[in-house]
């Protein structure tokens, strides 16, 4: 089965981005068969900067999406996104990558099931 998660809303600020890897992270665990592919647009392009200092006890945007990640989950952020945010030219996590419309589009229709946060 294949999962396609897109996340629209900031990292941080309210809890969109945060339910949305918290998602990610239990269909891996739970079902390991499960590719899990997730798409950043508008500000959760953001959610791909490293370096993301959150106080002691909060959830980290950058933890979640390194465990998602690391599990063989796939993690885009629209181009036209983070250029609007002046976003693009600075480093992402490893294993995110800058991506466009075209391959939102081709992972849309590979996909068994669509969410949105």
């Amino acid at each position: 089965m294949n999962i396609l998660i897109l996340i629209n809303d900031a990292p941080y600020g309210t809890e969109k981005a945060y339910n949305g890897f918290r998602l990610a992270m239990s269909l891996q665990k739970e079902h390991p068969a499960v590719q899990v592919n997730i798409f950043l647009m508008a500000d959760a392009v953001t959610c791909a900067l490293p370096n993301q200092s959150t106080p002691q006890g909060y959830y980290n945007i950058e933890r979640m999406m390194k465990s998602v990640l690391s599990k063989g989950g796939k993690v885009k952020a629209c181009g036209t996104c983070a250029d609007a945010r002046g976003t693009r030219n600075l480093p992402c996590i490893e294993g995110a990558e800058i991506s466009n419309m075209s391959e939102l589009a081709q992972w849309t229709v590979e996909a068994d099931k669509t969410f949105t946060f």
